[in-house]
């Protein structure tokens, strides 16, 4: 693929240009949620430097041949700085999702925490635009700006204004439509005056932004603990494949992320996700 012809439709990308906003768990529950779904799933991870995404695909294959199970894994690729500079990492962006779309029914792309050439690409091939916000003013500075006494939006920031930019030079190159996703993550489970604010500022910017705001990940420790195995909360919820005893955490993360990939909408029928979260839950209890 040239770097300027027309993208494939089923490009999921997760970006954001603040760290520790959980992108790469994020990318990788959206993954195994399509694989479990029958669909065909390949990863590219483009953060050379923190490499989390990567770091993630190797522990799932490491504890899947420990414990004897076929854990469902995407292909993975990643664009690491051994590519060359920024062009040259473009450039191999652009081979890799070619070559991928062509073997597969999705590509999900997990971008750097900060803007540049690579991630402005990125963002530009994709259909589904996924952004994992921590539901917090600290975080929502990077979409928009709130005024200090009536918490309306007074304007919008730096990361917003990209994802304008690509949307605009999408739409020019071949007419194509990025829904942008924004899902507030690390939300607390009780109810809040700042959870509250927040879920108002991101409803007004929505209707500004052109985005769709669901409710992501809870701030559950569960979710940290998955990383050292490479498990999601969509694995079987087994003492062989968690190495442990299931627990409600497990069953209610797992029913949490289906939900999740509910809500993002990249047109799955028939997955089964929530009734398996349903039985597990009940398994658990």
């Amino acid at each position: 693929m040239s770097m300027d012809a027309k993208l494939p439709s089923r490009v999921v990308v997760v970006g954001n240009e603040k760290g520790g906003s959980g992108k790469s768990t994020v990318a990788i529950h959206v993954a195994v949620a399509l694989l479990k779904s029958g669909q065909s799933v390949a990863t590219i991870d483009l953060d050379s430097r923190q490499q989390s995404l990567t770091h993630y695909v190797e522990n799932r294959r490491a504890w899947a041949k420990r414990v004897g199970r076929d854990l469902d894994t995407p292909e993975h690729i990643c664009i690491s700085s051994d590519a060359g500079d920024e062009s040259a990492r473009c450039q191999a962006l652009a081979d890799a999702v070619d070559a991928l779309s062509q073997t597969h029914s999705f590509v999900v792309i997990d971008t750097p925490g900060h803007d540049g050439r690579l991630a402005r690409l990125a963002h530009s091939m994709a259909g589904t635009l996924i952004t994992p916000l921590n539901d917090s003013f600290v975080d929502f500075d990077v979409l928009g700006t709130v005024d200090p006494d009536s918490f309306a939006v007074s304007g919008t920031s730096h990361y917003a204004r990209m994802v304008e930019e690509v949307r605009h030079e999408r739409f020019l190159a071949d007419h194509g439509r990025i829904d942008w996703v924004v899902l507030r993550n690390r939300l607390s489970m009780l109810g809040t005056r700042n959870k509250r604010l927040v879920g108002a500022a991101l409803s007004e910017l929505a209707g500004k932004l052109d985005f769709r705001s669901v409710d992501g990940l809870a701030e559950r420790m569960i979710f940290r603990e998955f990383f050292p195995c490479g498990l999601t909360a969509l694995d079987d919820l087994d003492e062989v494949t968690l190495g442990t005893r299931p627990t409600m955490s497990h069953a209610t993360a797992r029913l949490e992320v289906a939900n999740l990939v509910e809500s993002i909408a990249l047109g799955l029928r028939g997955t089964g996700t929530r009734e398996d979260a349903n039985v597990q839950r009940s398994d658990a209890a």
